[in-house]
């Protein structure tokens, strides 16, 4: 299970890893009174806005944080076989899938258009060659965040987010993930309320792996039919993403 770990968290500088929701609605009761004029017919009313077409992969890639954004870190794109290995990931409890979706670039849906990146904070240090060296064994083992920007078509943004708050509940109490053919045991998924976009969410994952207590942070905001996933890992406990997910909101427009 460190293997795996070490994989996801290490490899080209990979942000693969573990984790990962609120939204209430209400209606007004009609007037009930027997002498209450009757509404107007439908037909009346002003039709209803046509629904956002989707983004596409050269729209989202002009909207996620780059270089420029974000000075304070390295940023790179994600590698097409490290969002394979996202997309092949399972959780031993089908309700759990769309949380797995979040922990590996892969998009929970069916999503028209897609743009990934991910960011390390560069390494703080000495001019001497021992100081850089240890700045840079320190950002090795460091927190990386994956961004993973996916756009929908109608309200499949809506579903894809209900979705992740519907599976976070569900397996607030863990489920075993497996990927690369290692098996690694969430003991907890906790979930709390975030800021951000027309509704977001922030997950934390828990395991122990061969005795480390092993976090992963996760925002998921939903911008209109844009899903931005946000998932901070480490070789230990993972820092919030929290400069990066501001700044990728504030793109969002």
């Amino acid at each position: 299970m460190r293997t795996a770990l070490v994989r996801r968290t290490v490899v080209a500088a990979s942000a693969v890893s573990l984790a990962l929701l609120a939204t209430a609605c209400g209606s007004d009761k009609a007037d009930t009174k027997a002498d209450a004029k009757p509404s107007a017919p439908a037909s009346s009313s002003a039709p209803a806005a046509p629904a956002a077409k989707a983004k596409t992969d050269a729209e989202l890639s002009a909207l996620i944080l780059t270089q420029a954004d974000l000075t304070d870190h390295v940023v790179v794109a994600v590698p097409k076989d490290e969002v394979a290995i996202g997309e092949a990931a399972k959780g031993d409890k089908a309700e759990c899938q769309p949380v797995v979706k979040t922990q590996g670039t892969a998009v929970v849906g069916t999503a028209a258009g897609t743009a990934r990146m991910k960011a390390v904070a560069k390494p703080k240090g000495g001019s001497s060659p021992e100081d850089a060296a240890a700045a840079g064994l320190k950002a090795l083992a460091g927190t990386r965040t994956s961004v993973t920007l996916a756009s929908y078509e109608g309200k499949g943004a809506e579903e894809a987010f209900a979705a992740v708050k519907t599976a976070a509940t569900a397996c607030a109490g863990g489920f075993s993930l497996t990927m690369e053919g290692e098996v690694t045991k969430i003991d907890k998924v906790a979930s709390a309320t975030a800021t951000g976009g027309d509704e977001a969410i922030a997950l934390t994952l828990e395991a122990d792996v061969e005795g480390t207590k092993v976090t992963t942070e996760t925002v998921v905001v939903r911008k209109g039919n844009v899903l931005a996933t946000h998932t901070a890992s480490a070789l230990g406990v993972a820092e919030k993403p929290t400069a990066i997910v501001a700044a990728q909101v504030k793109k969002l427009g």
